[in-house]
């Protein structure tokens, strides 16, 4: 598997970005999951917050805000499409630098022309995802299954929006895993004996 991309799609919770760490540094190849966010903000003129906040999720009515910018006066394009055409940019440049892990941002649609990918959905039960989120992000005032559920479809929409697919579809993916089931560890080790 270290002369792979392997795209990693999660679930809220599911421990997703944990297993596409913990994967890279096994094979010993890098893992791009918060440094998009940084090279999208860069490519797109966008704060990095504010790409961290809305580059993966869409609005309530499928557009984010209009908020201004250069970009948007001079390509007419809406804020998130600018974000989407870095976000592609930046997946593409980095794959095109060797094998990697790449975490979310619709990384498994964006190299789906490649032959070396291969695209793994990580998936849990809602009680362990909700004890996870719990212990790694702390109680807030919405409940841990209210939480799950919003992230979830936001994520579910900006992938539809965009991909023109259904997230989590497993017919979208060469591997699902339930982490929840076989836990974290066995997804790594799964992942990482793929084709040995």
């Amino acid at each position: 598997m270290k002369d792979k991309i392997i795209t990693i799609s999660r679930e809220f919770g599911s421990g997703g970005r944990t297993v596409g760490r913990k994967v890279a540094e096994k094979l010993g190849i890098p893992c791009y999951d918060k440094e998009i966010v940084e090279k999208v903000s860069i490519e797109s003129g966008f704060v990095k917050e504010y790409v961290e906040e809305k580059g993966e999720y869409l609005s309530a009515s499928g557009k984010m805000s209009t908020l201004f910018t250069l970009h948007h006066l001079y390509s007419n394009m809406s804020n998130e499409d600018i974000i989407w055409s870095a976000q592609v940019k930046v997946i593409k440049d980095l794959a095109a630098k060797g094998p990697c892990v790449i975490v979310g941002r619709c990384a498994d649609y964006i190299l789906r022309e490649r032959d070396d990918v291969v695209k793994v959905f990580i998936y849990s039960d809602e009680d362990s995802r909700a004890e996870r989120i719990v212990r790694l992000y702390g109680e807030k005032t919405e409940t841990p299954e209210k939480r799950l559920k919003d992230k979830d479809k936001k994520r579910s929409s900006y992938y539809q929006h965009y991909t023109d697919m259904e997230w989590g579809n497993p017919r979208n993916y060469d591997l699902c895993l339930n982490s929840g089931a076989i836990g974290i560890d066995k997804c790594i080790d799964i992942i990482c004996t793929l084709e040995e």
